[in-house]
């Protein structure tokens, strides 16, 4: 089989120079994937965090910052904030369902066991809400964020990462 009829995906650090793919990647994700469950203007008020490109560059490199590729070209980022908690988490939507969110979320939490840490919390969108709670995350607590002039509402949750402990 050719590698065209195999599409692979990998995961990378991070380029220094690759905040502005990943930028339109987060905007395409808010924009294309989370219409069933936010308004227009609270996508457009979301996506605009990208829009300072100074400050996206700063919270991709506040973190560690993993880029999912498929055939080598990427499709997908998450950060793990200190050792205990997801970042960004955004899988453009032509990948959506192939498995690059499946590897990001994996390789995070290991990460983040690596480094110590006894869970992994992530404040999820309602769209993303679904695919933490397959992977074991239980919800702690609703929010609502302010972005721009829009409230946005959102769930924090929690894994634990040792032992066969639940979080409740």
């Amino acid at each position: 089989m050719s590698a065209a009829a195999n599409p692979q995906l990998a995961l990378r650090p991070m380029l220094p120079d690759e905040a502005p793919l990943l930028a339109e990647i987060f905007r395409a994700s808010i924009m294309e994937l989370t219409g069933d469950d936010y308004t227009e203007e609270q996508q457009e008020a979301w996506a605009a965090a990208a829009d300072n490109e100074a400050m996206f560059v700063k919270r991709l490199s506040d973190g560690v910052t993993i880029v999912a590729t498929l055939d080598g070209a990427p499709v997908g980022f998450a950060s793990l904030e200190g050792n205990e908690k997801i970042g960004l988490f955004y899988v453009h939507p032509a990948a959506a369902g192939r498995g690059a969110g499946a590897m990001l979320a994996e390789a995070l939490e290991k990460l983040a066991a690596g480094r110590g840490a006894e869970a992994l919390s992530v404040d999820a969108s309602e769209t993303a809400y679904d695919f933490f709670a397959k992977r074991g995350y239980v919800a702690q607590q609703r929010n609502s964020v302010q972005c721009g002039n829009e409230w946005l509402s959102n769930t924090t949750m929690k894994k634990a990462l040792r032992g066969q402990e639940t979080l409740q």
